[in-house]
């Protein structure tokens, strides 16, 4: 096989490849983000500040998981660089509603930004939960930058063993 062909067909490959991995990687983004990707709004005050604020990101991911024991549901929201007096945590009609204020430090003097994917401002996240949750006495801990909000079962579930027939 002459050269330039051999090299076209090598780079073909690589385009392939990294076309698919990156078409798996947007997948996968959307497939499990499932709302994670969240809005942040900048205020007025914020956005008089000046052009450089324009370009800012407005989404940013708060990651999260949630999964239910024999006695709660248990949920963990990731909110980076986030103090937990800017948090507020409600429950009501089977949702979990998290909100706030992610402060900028990016105003005390200017800078020319060669990356920004942080995004600022307030945000809310909203999380469906289970029917049978009791929303009167969530239990709620910060840690790192981690939200975990307990929410106790009406009726505690006991684990179920089927039999084969």
């Amino acid at each position: 096989m002459d050269p330039i062909r051999k090299l076209r067909t090598e780079v073909e490959r690589g385009v392939t490849r990294a076309w698919g991995s990156l078409t798996e990687g947007w997948r996968e983004i959307i497939t499990r983000g499932n709302g994670a990707l969240t809005q942040f709004v900048v205020s007025a005050k914020q956005h008089r500040g000046g052009e450089r604020t324009k370009d800012f990101p407005r989404w940013g991911l708060l990651a999260s998981e949630c999964w239910e024991t024999a006695r709660a549901v248990i949920v963990r929201v990731e909110l980076p660089g986030i103090r937990k007096e800017d948090v507020k945590v409600s429950v009501s009609r089977g949702r979990l509603r998290i909100s706030g204020q992610k402060p900028n430090s990016h105003n005390a003097e200017p800078r020319s930004y060669h990356l920004m994917e942080r995004a600022f401002g307030r945000f809310e996240r909203s999380i469906d939960l289970p029917a049978d949750i009791d929303a009167r006495e969530p239990e709620l801990a910060y840690d790192d930058g981690v939200i975990t909000v307990i929410l106790p079962k009406r009726k505690p579930t006991p684990p179920t063993q089927a039999s084969i027939r």
